[in-house]
């Protein structure tokens, strides 16, 4: 596993080793000592897989609060998506600036994201799978969001968006918001 360090302070992009032959490949997926190691919290609280079935499916942005924020580590297993991660730790030198990352089958990249960054991804290809392991509860109550058209935020998503769900499509505007932990 190759871990390279973000723009934005704690969230990495991992890509693996491949390890190739005439039946495929092999690779490592997740290493405790390794995310240990690059100062990563290697706490799995939950698992959890997204199937999507339509190319231009937008999840996201979210976020969880203090006590219950989310590390994330993302992987696409089937299909392509645009991963979008939005610093939103208030003391941070990159607070609101944001990152993009494709993810793929083919490239089996992964993105560790840090608790207070928001998160959302596009799918790029129909029928696209998502695996992500969550380091912290999901708690309805610590839950937050951004606008993924936020012009604030000046995220270039590469496609339209085609499908939303009305929950994610109507979190205020940051100017609408108090955005603080």
């Amino acid at each position: 596993m190759r871990f390279s360090e973000t723009k934005l302070s704690g969230a990495w992009i991992v890509d693996p080793e491949l390890r190739e032959d005439d039946r495929g490949f092999f690779t490592r997926a997740f290493d405790t000592k390794l995310f240990e190691q690059h100062g990563l919290n290697p706490f799995n609280a939950q698992s959890n897989i997204s199937r999507n079935y339509r190319r231009g499916t937008l999840r996201g942005l979210h976020y969880q609060l203090p006590p219950a924020t989310e590390t994330k580590y993302i992987r696409c297993m089937r299909g392509a998506i645009l991963d979008v991660i939005v610093d939103m730790r208030p003391d941070s030198a990159t607070y609101l600036k944001h990152i993009s990352v494709e993810l793929s089958a083919d490239n089996c990249r992964a993105l560790y994201v840090p608790g207070m960054f928001a998160h959302a991804y596009l799918t790029l290809q129909d029928d696209t799978d998502v695996i992500y392991q969550v380091g912290e509860y999901y708690t309805p109550g610590q839950e937050r969001g951004l606008r993924y058209d936020d012009p604030a935020l000046g995220i270039d998503w590469p496609i339209d968006v085609e499908v939303i769900s009305d929950k994610d499509r109507a979190w205020p505007l940051l100017d609408e918001q108090a955005v603080s932990g």
